[in-house]
């Protein structure tokens, strides 16, 4: 991945909402990162209020954050005539988290029904890091099937499961070890993070 990076987070309406706050925060620090595209669907606002008692698309990223970001662009989930549905516009990759069933199935057949799914499409067309936090439990076969779709398509499936074996004390912190883990994943390791030492 290149120096500087554009990257884009895509929150969907799977339970998990402090994962994308933790995630936003970390990449408003980074000063490696330029720009976060953020794009929020419908459902995810729903999550957004039960789990974090935040209301309302209309500065999002400002409430989630506790203060506006200059490097955050925030995109209507409907605005397929953003500059991320585009494959010529650069970006360094996408993650979506947490990603529902529904945007996965979306994803995985291509069917590129909103923002979300068109910018993970351009994502696959261009070779370009797709980082899946799928949040559901059981699957069924259909969400295996499309997990799979989407791994031959050249996305991760990146499970949003927290670790256990650094002994965290707060939801927050399993969140942030999450975070952490996805993004030394797509290059972009975190000062402090819990690293396995073994014996």
């Amino acid at each position: 991945m290149p120096e500087s990076h554009n990257l884009i987070l895509a929150v969907t309406g799977a339970s998990g909402a402090i994962y994308a706050a933790e995630m936003l925060r970390a990449l408003d620090h980074d000063a490696r990162v330029e720009k976060v595209h953020f794009i929020v669907s419908n459902s995810a606002l729903r999550v957004l209020s039960e789990e974090l008692g935040l209301s309302g698309r209309t500065n999002l990223a400002e409430k989630l954050l506790g203060a506006p970001s200059k490097k955050i662009i925030q995109h209507g989930v409907d605005d397929i005539g953003a500059s991320i549905a585009s494959g010529s516009y650069p970006t360094s990759g996408m993650i979506v988290l947490p990603c529902s069933m529904g945007t996965l199935s979306g994803i995985a057949n291509g069917t590129a029904g909103n923002l979300i799914e068109r910018a993970a499409d351009v994502c696959l067309k261009e070779r370009r890091p797709l980082i899946l936090c799928v949040r559901e439990t059981p699957f069924n076969r259909i969400h295996l099937r499309n997990m799979l779709l989407a791994d031959e398509a050249g996305a991760v499936i990146y499970p949003a499961m927290p670790t256990l074996y650094n002994q965290p004390q707060t939801t927050t912190e399993m969140a942030q070890q999450f975070v952490q883990r996805v993004l030394a994943h797509i290059g972009l390791p975190q000062p402090g993070a819990y690293q396995w030492k073994g014996n």
